[in-house]
């Protein structure tokens, strides 16, 4: 009897122990620590459990329901207190996760997201002369001398194709050095190789030459029209560009000053001025004022070009021109530096981007 009356003590003190750590544990984690050493395979409750094979059958009789019991007991603690955990957890989170109701809407990532400009401006210049009949044409930004210069008629020497305006590849092992072009106008020479006149073809893309501040870049986009058939002349080239500079800027009427210049590609060689209005600070208004503003150069492809691209200049004539995507956008809308284009600034983009589903057209609006 003092034997068994031992043994009932050391279960009471057992119990009171392994209820006391179940009261004090303070989170689910805690607790399974606790059950583990009480219930475990190795824990206290169960080593109780291993003892009865070594009582008496008398012993057993009186110690095995006190032991399951205590295994019992112990378990439902375990249960009850890990219910008030879950409880007290969700109700943690509830506190900390409450949500204003008031507060708007979020919007979904094709109402926040914002088309950059130049993807913009592109967009709007492939829909004008999409619908004047032109096609869009593509070629690779890394370029053979030959497609970038010499048959674009740049005499060997010509100040363009030194390294202080050209970025060049170290030489290959046939020794020819390629090179990043420095305009988008070798997609003409491309272009004449592969199709038959007439062409009419329009060349947005990326171009590359060693300058960069304010209103110049490193890596800038470019516009390349081309027009070749047998009777292309000045009067329509004249139209073509008058037509898009009132789409473009989206006014009535625009009047525009062509004056002479020089381009080893073109001759003769223009450059085109716009009426404009720059009487407001920082705004530039097109189709009104006094003032002039050089937009692009253009002029008839030079005969040298035509047998370049494999045509017959006594057969075909045509004309083209160029000019500065990145400048484009800064004029229509309002932007003072180059280089903001670049900095990956999603504020920037928030306030100059577009949205993604307001696609360009010409009668629903370029820029709505």
């Amino acid at each position: 009897m003092a034997a068994d009356s031992d043994a009932t003590g050391e279960l009471e003190a057992l119990e009171r122990t392994v209820m006391g750590e179940i009261a004090a544990a303070g989170d689910e984690q805690a607790l399974e620590a606790v059950r583990v050493a009480a219930l475990g395979k190795k824990g206290s409750v169960s080593q109780k459990l291993k003892t009865l094979g070594a009582m008496t059958p008398d012993e057993r009789r009186v110690m095995g329901p006190a032991i399951n019991g205590l295994k019992e007991r112990v378990g439902e603690a375990i249960a009850a207190r890990r219910a008030a955990l879950h409880g007290e957890a969700v109700a943690a989170r509830l506190a900390a996760e409450t949500v204003d109701v008031t507060l708007p809407v979020r919007q979904s990532p094709a109402e926040r997201g914002r088309i950059h400009p130049i993807s913009q401006v592109i967009d709007e210049i492939s829909a004008i002369f999409g619908d004047l009949g032109f096609a869009i044409a593509e070629g690779p930004d890394i370029e053979t001398d030959h497609y970038n210069f010499t048959a674009l008629n740049f005499p060997v020497g010509h100040p363009a194709r030194e390294m202080h305006d050209t970025f060049f590849f170290p030489a290959d092992a046939t020794g020819e050095r390629k090179l990043l072009r420095t305009h988008t106008s070798p997609v003409q020479i491309r272009t004449m190789e592969a199709q038959e006149p007439p062409i009419r073809i329009v060349i947005p893309g990326k171009t590359y030459r060693q300058d960069s501040d304010a209103t110049h870049s490193p890596m800038f986009h470019q516009l390349e029209g081309l027009v070749i058939d047998r009777t292309a002349t000045v009067a329509n080239m004249k139209w073509v560009l008058e037509e898009f500079c009132k789409a473009f800027f989206e006014v009535p009427q625009v009047t525009m000053r062509f004056r002479p210049s020089f381009f080893p590609f073109t001759e003769p060689s223009l450059e085109v001025d716009i009426q404009c209005d720059r009487s407001r600070p920082g705004e530039v208004r097109f189709g009104e004022g006094s003032d002039w503003m050089e937009i692009l150069g253009c002029g008839m492809v030079h005969p040298n070009v035509l047998r370049f691209g494999g045509l017959d200049p006594d057969v075909y004539q045509g004309f083209a021109w160029g000019m500065g995507i990145d400048r484009l956008a800064m004029l229509k809308y309002g932007m003072p530096d180059l280089r903001a284009f670049f900095d990956a600034d999603v504020r920037w983009l928030a306030h100059y981007g577009f949205r993604p589903l307001d696609m360009p057209t010409l009668f629903g609006g370029l820029s709505t």
